[in-house]
């Protein structure tokens, strides 16, 4: 789940060109890896009850202390799961969290924990905005995505609570070779209803979304362009996720329209430029472990012995995932690697090297071009 003013979620908007060295923008936090869904793609592989080792309440609220040594202005944290939700304790942190200026979003499961009522209690206590996922224009379609029947009712009944309840939403839906033709659909579906943001996942295969296809590099391509010129008049956001390449195809597309790289820069389209796994992005799961991001499943260190701030700022391998000039191949030699910089998850995953090229993205660089023609 994503949630802030680029492709990753809702938080505090920075200067195009800032170095995430510092502080991330969002802090991942995966409460617990329990949840009532059977999600095909899930990236926790959540079960029903809660795994051992579980951050208890008072090393929780340790964590939210050390968040406070993070830069002005502090990181947006999303608690997510599993299911938030079924941390009994989740008041109790939203509530710590706001006490200490930190912004929270949610990103509850839709399973009968999630009722209108319970919406209400969270906002009180301080969520700023939820996520909701949406992976089929139609029962039959989401449905057989999350594993249970009746989903994608309740999740299109849990929208029109938080737009009553003034709670901004952001809609995630998962791409993969079998959801792409129905997109479509679930954007026509989408805008006749009241978001903030549509965010695209793109499939990474970890957890259980090795069982799924990715899409092809062509065909993602070719879905990027689609979603770029949608952008532009779709009445809600529409994002990307682990689909890093979105912004090369959208600059190059406001470059064509005459705009110059600072007006670009300049522009709304920039708030996402440079971010990525572990830069900006950094992820804490329920036993502890901080990792790049939630789909880039390598350890640095754990909050338990560690701080996270200095995990973020100073461990290794999230300094060099900070570094545009170390990637390799196509994604080291491209002009656009500092907006861009390509889905160090999805190199991992099929590399086993986060500073790989991204095997998503088919844009030969400049540099190859004209090697090529030399």
């Amino acid at each position: 789940m994503g949630m802030a003013g680029h492709p990753h979620g809702i938080g505090s908007v920075r200067p195009v060109g800032w170095a995430y060295d510092r502080a991330p923008m969002i802090i991942y936090w995966e409460l617990t890896n329990a949840c009532g869904l059977a999600c095909r793609h899930c990236r926790a592989t959540a079960m029903p009850l809660p795994a051992p080792g579980e951050l208890t309440t008072t090393e929780s609220v340790d964590l939210l202390d050390d968040i406070l040594g993070f830069d002005d202005p502090l990181p947006h944290v999303v608690f997510t799961g599993g299911d938030p939700l079924r941390r009994p304790d989740l008041d109790l942190l939203l509530r710590e969290a706001r006490d200490r200026g930190i912004g929270v979003s949610l990103a509850p499961a839709v399973t009968p924990l999630l009722t209108r009522e319970r919406l209400a209690e969270v906002a009180q206590a301080g969520v700023q905005a939820i996520s909701l996922s949406l992976d089929g224009s139609n029962a039959a379609l989401h449905d057989g995505v999350r594993g249970v029947e009746g989903t994608f009712d309740s999740t299109l009944e849990a929208l029109q609570w938080a737009n009553e309840l003034d709670v901004p939403v952001q809609i995630n839906t998962l791409v993969t070779d079998t959801t792409a033709a129905d997109l479509p659909a679930i954007y026509e579906l989408l805008s006749t209803r009241t978001l903030l943001r549509w965010s695209l996942f793109f499939l990474i295969s970890i957890g259980r979304g090795s069982q799924l296809t990715e899409l092809s590099a062509g065909e993602a391509e070719r879905l990027i362009v689609w979603l770029n010129g949608l952008a532009r008049t779709a009445p809600f956001q529409v994002k990307t996720t682990e689909a890093m390449q979105y912004r090369r195809i959208a600059a190059r597309a406001a470059r064509r329209r005459g705009l110059s790289d600072a007006e670009i820069e300049a522009s709304p389209m920039a708030r996402g430029f440079g971010i990525r796994d572990g830069n900006g992005i950094v992820f804490v799961s329920h036993d502890g472990n901080v990792t790049p991001s939630g789909f880039l499943p390598l350890p640095v260190g754990n909050v338990k012995q560690e701080s996270l701030v200095s995990l973020y700022r100073d461990e290794p391998t999230m300094r060099s995932l900070r570094r545009p000039e170390l990637f390799k191949g196509r994604c080291g030699r491209c002009e656009f690697n500092l907006w861009c910089g390509g889905s160090r998850a999805r190199a991992y995953a099929w590399t086993g090297d986060v500073l790989e090229s991204d095997p998503l993205c088919p844009y030969v660089p400049e540099a190859d071009r004209a090697m090529a023609h030399a």
